[in-house]
């Protein structure tokens, strides 16, 4: 995405109708950031989703109906290439690790400095993974190491086909998607098991996954 010309399309997804007027006021007042829809509730927003092709999804977790964790989960299996970004006001471990497992990128607070929502979405639409300071806090003080959230069917088989030494085109020829997507999921993959690069993700799937 080039800044300079691109904007991010932004889709918002919270119960509250005044918070969602406050956060499309804030983001549609920045030159690189548009809002192209609002839903109220985690159905809602996965079949706008579909139909509104946001970058980014900015989602509250706690909503009447389907909650955000499971919104975000259905709405990354139908288009793996959108970031999921939460706006919430909770920040205990569990559902900061619900979030992430099901796919979120990023984790932001709704007591927030405005221009940090901002500069979370814009990190979000180049697939970088803003944290709440708080948030990163309480997860090393509640000790998370351990095993990374499960990866998903298609990450699995993107990463089993990365191990195999196949090249981003080979795999998506392989797997019947584009080679967009494939970058998607591996950046997904990437995050999910703490590595930066190919080899490291090979290496882990030779000692992680069964042949």
């Amino acid at each position: 995405m080039t800044d300079d010309v691109l904007k991010v399309r932004v889709l918002l997804v919270d119960d509250h109708a005044l918070v969602r007027a406050g956060l499309s006021a804030l983001l549609d007042a920045h030159p690189q950031i548009t809002v192209v829809g609002e839903a109220s509730d985690g159905e809602q927003a996965v079949e706008l989703a579909q139909n509104a092709d946001p970058d980014v999804v900015l989602m509250d977790l706690s909503m009447p109906g389907m909650d955000g964790v499971t919104a975000t989960r259905k709405l990354l299996a139908l288009r793996p290439e959108i970031q999921v970004l939460v706006l919430t006001s909770f920040s205990d471990r569990n559902r900061v690790r619900d979030a992430l497992a099901a796919g979120a990128i990023g984790y932001l607070l709704k007591d927030s400095d405005p221009q940090d929502v901002v500069s979370g979405v814009l990190a979000a639409a180049k697939q970088g993974s803003p944290i709440d300071p708080r948030v990163a806090r309480t997860l090393l003080t509640e000790g998370t190491v351990g095993p990374p959230p499960p990866l998903s069917p298609r990450e699995t088989d993107v990463l089993r086909l990365v191990a195999k030494g196949m090249a981003n085109k080979q795999i998506g020829r392989a797997l019947g998607i584009s080679e967009r997507t494939v970058k998607v999921h591996l950046g997904n993959v990437f995050r999910r098991i703490g590595v930066q690069d190919r080899t490291s993700a090979a290496l882990w799937a030779k000692e992680n996954l069964q042949s």
